[in-house]
């Protein structure tokens, strides 16, 4: 991690890149690459916001096809395929299941979901993603959970992200390609001059420090619009509409592996997702938000809401009862006028200014399309920086993402990224890999108990060579058991190479072991971090991504 400089200490880089959610951390990770000095800022945690908050789905977008994002569905369909070729440990392919019942009124015609599929299959190159299909629910394992009314239902591709951890990778690869990276560093200022910018960051701790950059990239998300009039002073060409999207967990309701796409009579849609292994994930809703930004939570009306809808479909009524945890975010949509939330685009806008210093401000945007924003974003700002090298993430692999060769690659994964990966290129994704990496963990590493052999593959690929010792050492080369299957060298390695700062930090964001474990579990893990940490550990209710103390999870 970044060392804090001493106040009387500028920094100089060739940007500062505000917000340090997927498109701050995207765009850092990318000029990094490209040879450029960066320094990143996120007043919070990494990921502690929006970008922990979607709806863990790569995904092109079908229901956008409705509204003619042709251009945004075609540059996320083929984004899909990239990205999971690039960190195959956070993201897989995942079959999507539409129920379809001819005698429900308030469904799309089948003609019509059918060549929507056609376009879905088509409008960009897949390599590994299955393409679409109809199905016979009777028979098929995904027409169990549900309604004996949905006989006939159609089945494509997407695909699944931790998107944390998304933000995370993509964090560690800036720094591993020379960026600074300060969380919990907030820019209290920004002034610009036709020679550079002169900005002020405030740490954790209230240190002041300055920062001299040649440009500015304001990804702040849904503080873009805040920051721009606040902070740097200065009149944004654009607008934001700022959707709140909340999701709820229950316990799992079906056990096979699909996930389900449900048209809802407001013409909507919700997903219901395998979540954690003993969860499914239901959401989103689409609602304005008014309110302070870093303060979203689900209402009642919303709770309610999923759970009709998905009762519409399931055999088993989902209630209010069965929610065991929740989580809201809001999401910054650039403003199209549109007059119904759930139809404003989901397309991004980057706003170059050169009147003065560039000035890069992101508006709007989706996960699935990061990478390619933030491609686009370091396309534009090549030339007034003169940097020499070009686009280079397409094929590059994410941190960790070099499973295919373990345990081999175990003996250089703390080199340099510059060293290890920049001539990497992404293997043709495999829809086995996570299942080889974990069998080839546990012939490294007998003694690892399987459900840590799963949990540590599918959330730090390579990167366990970390803090997973080499020699056959047992559990007890890990240092204590915090909590089940939680030891200390994990937290060791979160708090040292992936700037968790509290104990929400480790248990909600860098994994999500805070919904498995018992209230008096997640203390006892809080408790040691503040005896390991003192003075780093924030409050609860500032660290825990828009979910409060009082909708934590339910044992």
């Amino acid at each position: 991690m970044n060392p804090l400089p001493s106040s009387d200490q500028p920094l100089t880089c060739d940007v500062l890149v505000v917000g340090g959610g997927i498109n701050g951390a995207g765009i850092a990770r990318d000029l990094a690459g490209r040879g450029a000095k960066v320094v990143l800022c996120e007043q919070h945690d990494l990921a502690q916001h929006t970008s922990s908050s979607s709806t863990k789905l790569i995904h092109g977008g079908l229901r956008y096809l409705e509204y003619y994002e042709f251009s945004l569905v075609r540059k996320a369909l083929a984004e899909r395929e990239v990205l999971i070729k690039a960190a195959p440990h956070i993201m897989w392919p995942l079959r999507f299941v539409m129920p379809h019942d001819p005698r429900a009124n308030f469904l799309r015609p089948a003609w019509m979901i059918r060549a929507g599929l056609f376009l879905y299959d088509h409008l960009a190159k897949r390599e590994v993603l299955p393409g679409s299909k109809t199905v016979d629910l009777r028979s098929h394992a995904a027409g169990r959970p549900l309604k004996p009314g949905f006989t006939k239902g159609f089945v494509y591709s997407d695909g699944w992200v931790d998107d944390a951890r998304l933000v995370l990778l993509n964090a560690l690869d800036a720094q591993e390609h020379g960026a600074t990276v300060y969380t919990r560093t907030s820019c209290t200022q920004a002034e610009r001059s036709p020679q550079g910018w002169s900005a002020t960051l405030r740490h954790a701790d209230g240190t002041l420090q300055p920062v001299q950059a040649r440009a500015l990239v304001n990804a702040a998300g849904p503080w873009t619009a805040q920051f721009l009039k606040q902070q740097a002073r200065l009149q944004g060409s654009k607008s934001l509409r700022l959707i709140k999207g909340s999701h709820i967990v229950v316990k799992k309701m079906f056990e096979h592996d699909h996930a389900y796409i449900f048209q809802n009579p407001d013409k909507r849609i919700i997903f219901a997702i395998p979540y954690e292994d003993d969860f499914t994930l239901i959401g989103t809703t689409d609602i304005e938000h008014h309110g302070p930004i870093g303060t979203a939570r689900i209402d009642q009306s919303e709770i309610d809401y999923l759970c009709e809808q998905a009762s519409r479909y399931f055999a088993k009524p989902v209630t209010a009862a069965d929610v065991v945890w929740t989580y809201s975010g809001v999401r910054p949509l650039l403003d199209d006028e549109s007059s119904d939330a759930s139809a404003v685009t989901r397309d991004y806008l980057l706003d170059l200014d050169t009147s003065a210093a560039p000035l890069l401000s992101v508006w709007g945007g989706k996960i699935t399309t990061f990478r390619k924003l933030a491609e686009e974003a370091a396309d534009l700002l090549q030339a007034p920086l003169g940097l020499a090298q070009g686009a280079w993430t397409a094929g590059a692999m994410m941190p960790g993402g070099d499973i295919a060769a373990w345990p081999d690659v175990a003996r250089s994964v703390s080199a340099p990224a510059a060293a290890r990966r920049r001539d990497a290129v992404a293997p043709v994704a495999r829809p086995d890999a996570i299942p080889r990496f974990e069998a080839a963990l546990g012939r490294s590493h007998p003694w690892l108990p399987a459900a840590m052999r799963q949990r540590w593959a599918r959330s730090y690929g390579s990167r366990v060579a970390l803090f997973l010792p080499a020699e056959a050492g047992g559990l007890a080369s890990l240092g204590a058991e915090v909590a089940p299957y939680l030891y200390e060298a994990e937290l060791r390695y979160l708090h040292e190479h992936e700037w968790a700062r509290s104990a929400d930090d480790a248990l909600w964001r860098r994994t999500k072991l805070g919904l498995h474990l018992t209230e008096a579990q997640r203390a006892a893990v809080a408790t040691w971090w503040a005896a390991q940490f003192p003075g780093e550990t924030t409050p609860a209710d500032q660290t825990m991504a828009g979910l409060p103390p009082e909708m934590a999870t339910k044992k």
